[in-house]
């Protein structure tokens, strides 16, 4: 799932990006409140998780203006704030849920999967294609009725080549995708974990799902296309 942080404070930012990075979420990072705005408006998020004090453009402000442009992205608010008033306001302007600072991590990671469910009536969070399947919330991949133990990373990848099934992506995009925007087209690092990709979801079944289009990406699709 695709998640972006609006976060001024760069160490918290951080820390939740590193987090969620490795229970296997994409997480682009905005530092204030206009940044926030223009990600989300580029990008179709899963959920955006979004501080309260901000500088440029506040997290209520934000929250209200996105639900009144018809922004679906599940919105988790946080604030250092304990004020009852505080959290009726982000609920009013639009937000799903609410946590207060300092928070566990793994309450953060509770409350997220909860907006994933309670969000499945609009985006489904079982990925199929083939006899291949991807919970989103679970994290849970599956072929042929065989689980499918996966890295954060992997399944990141299998998830992206999923959500576009039989559509050619670029190493460049898949690259920015599942690593960072800030990425360098210089490593093999896609090339890479397609192979580790191909010995989990391939090699054992007589299907091949992922394809090369040579000078172009991958594919994964699950019969051959010209």
């Amino acid at each position: 799932m695709r998640v972006l942080v609006v976060e001024d404070e760069r160490k918290i930012a951080a820390f939740i990006k590193r987090g969620l990075e490795e229970n296997a979420y994409a997480v682009d990072v905005a530092y204030d409140g206009e940044d926030g705005y223009a990600w989300a408006q580029s990008f179709p998020y899963d959920l955006i998780i979004l501080d309260v004090m901000l500088p440029k453009l506040d997290g209520f402000t934000l929250c209200r203006r996105l639900r009144a442009e018809g922004n679906q992205a599940q919105i988790l608010m946080l604030t250092a704030k304990d004020a009852v008033d505080d959290r009726v306001t982000g609920l009013d302007a639009g937000a799903d849920d609410y946590l207060v600072k300092p928070f566990a991590f793994r309450e953060l990671l509770a409350r997220l999967r909860a907006l994933s469910r309670r969000g499945g009536e609009q985006r489904t969070t079982i990925l199929q294609v083939a006899d291949l399947t991807l919970d989103l919330v679970s994290h849970q991949a599956m072929r042929g009725g065989r689980a499918i133990d996966l890295t954060a990373k992997e399944f990141a990848l299998l998830e992206l080549l999923m959500r576009h099934p039989n559509q050619i992506l670029s190493r460049t995009v898949i690259a920015e995708h599942v690593w960072d925007y800030d990425f360098y087209n210089q490593s093999n690092v896609v090339d890479v974990y397609i192979r580790y990709l191909r010995k989990k979801i391939d090699d054992p079944f007589d299907l091949k799902l992922i394809q090369t289009i040579r000078g172009m990406g991958y594919r994964l699709a699950d019969s051959h296309h010209d």
